[in-house]
């Protein structure tokens, strides 16, 4: 399974913000939409990801209080990011490996989506769980070979 199934499933709505952007602004819009991230983009290119982690954390260092900082002095400046050809077991490692929550999907330079740590677990067990039923099915229909089934009759 790659990166571009779950993108398919999930749909093309993003939510981005400007380096410049207030803080609040982009806490208000993660509100707002329910949203644990926002793409930080600049000049149609991404140059950052702001989750909530970095906003609390901000919030936290400037005492409970946004106060004027803006989203470049607080967002993860060198995200992860894949592509939609990149395999769901990769990008499992890769955001196991850096604690990430999200990853921006790339097409060269281009922003092809976002994704979570929800949605690459739920795309695993949504697979494991079709690979079960397959499994199921195939145990269900297995074939009885000839003289089999007369053993069976006597026992």
């Amino acid at each position: 399974m790659k990166v571009s199934d779950i993108l398919r499933v999930k749909g093309s709505t993003l939510f981005t913000v400007r380096p410049e952007d207030p803080l609040s602004e982009a806490a208000t819009t993660m509100s707002q939409h329910d949203i644990g991230s926002l793409v930080v983009m600049e000049h149609g290119e991404l140059v950052g990801m702001l989750t909530f982690r970095e906003v609390i954390q901000a919030v936290v260092r400037n005492d409970g209080a946004f106060g004027s900082q803006a989203v470049r002095s607080v967002m993860d400046d060198h995200p992860l990011t894949c592509t939609p050809d990149t395999e769901i077991d990769e990008v499992r490692r890769m955001m196991l490996n850096r604690h990430a929550r999200y990853m921006p999907v790339l097409t060269n330079k281009t922003l092809a989506g976002v994704i979570s740590f929800y949605d690459v677990a739920k795309a695993v067990v949504d697979g494991q769980d079709f690979e079960n039923r397959m499994l199921k099915a195939y145990i269900r229909d297995w074939p009885v070979e000839e003289g089999q089934g007369e053993r069976q009759a006597l026992l």
